[in-house]
């Protein structure tokens, strides 16, 4: 029997691998439609019908391409970052908490802290074993930014651990079904969604790729496959950080149709923003991490916990 339970654990891990994957694919495909609308042109249309099939098309054409690496680089930290940074992108997954039977996480919520902190470490490596000067100021900004918005992150998180007084993500769902904390819990969902494009890299906070000065950022040297997985890792984050979000602040019922159309919006919102919004200043971005976000993320943490005390006192 212990056997057989590690086995469906492997099986039903590797098929949500897989789906998350297929996801990627088709964000990406629906993130280039998008894009292709909003600049008033359309998007790839030529690959099979409307172009359903280029993301995997994509994918041959950058999996089969001639690997290349600096001769100066640090070849296996070069080499391995864009692999580890995948993996926790997908390990992350495994604390969606699912009602049926694989794995139970009491504590996810620190597993998530545990995986996206680090991914910085990621950044940092493939940035600097790279050995070259635009994939180091890349990785240095990449690192900056997200540990300046990780702070940000984690206080509101605390505070929505003190709301519903757990560690478990399955808690979301409990305490959400008369109304979504996005209603009682407005400023916070804005600063979240705003963290979650920090966090992720996306505009108008994509200051690790900026094309402009820095010529793609810390992944420059990456071609073929390399650069491929890096994609996928950022991609796999939107898609979770959308997940995150809907459960946190829009019901959470993980087995509900609508759960994931709300999934699909969030998703949407961060190409929206992409296509609308310019990138920011570099010392805005810190002015509004450190002057705006943190304190405002604080003041809720602080009302959170003399909520909790004083409804302690009350019973």
């Amino acid at each position: 029997m212990f056997y057989l339970d590690i086995f469906m654990y492997i099986v039903m891990s590797l098929l949500l691998i897989i789906c998350v994957l297929v996801s990627v694919a088709f964000l990406t495909l629906l993130e280039r439609k998008v894009l292709g609308y909003i600049q008033i042109r359309k998007g790839p249309n030529k690959v099979g019908f409307l172009g359903v099939p280029q993301p995997f098309c994509d994918a041959i054409k950058l999996f089969t391409k001639e690997q290349i690496y600096p001769m100066v680089s640090n070849y296996i930290s070069y080499y391995y970052s864009p692999i580890f940074s995948l993996f926790l992108s997908l390990l992350v997954w495994m604390c969606m908490p699912f009602f049926v039977n694989l794995y139970s996480f009491n504590l996810g919520l620190l597993f998530f802290f545990c995986c996206i902190s680090l991914g910085v470490y990621t950044v940092m490596i493939a940035g600097w074993s790279s050995n070259s000067n635009y994939a180091l100021l890349g990785a240095l900004r990449a690192v900056a930014q997200t540990i300046s918005y990780e702070v940000s992150m984690i206080l509101i998180m605390m505070s929505m651990i003190f709301l519903i007084g757990g560690f478990n993500m399955f808690n979301f769902y409990v305490y959400q079904n008369f109304i979504w904390f996005l209603f009682i819990l407005f400023p916070l969902s804005i600063i979240w969604f705003s963290i979650s494009l920090a966090e992720t890299n996306r505009t108008p906070f994509d200051f690790a790729e900026g094309e402009s000065e820095l010529v793609s950022g810390f992944n420059i040297e990456y071609s073929s496959g390399g650069f491929a997985l890096i994609f996928l890792a950022e991609y796999a984050s939107i898609l979770f950080m959308s997940m995150l979000f809907s459960l946190l602040f829009l019901g959470g019922n993980i087995f509900n149709l609508m759960f994931y159309l709300k999934l699909v919006f969030i998703s949407f919102m961060f190409i929206w923003i992409r296509g609308t919004l310019p990138r920011f200043r570099y010392d805005k971005l810190m002015y509004l991490s450190w002057k705006c976000f943190l304190p405002f993320s604080l003041n809720y943490l602080t009302f959170f916990i003399g909520f909790k005390i004083m409804m302690f006192m009350m019973i």
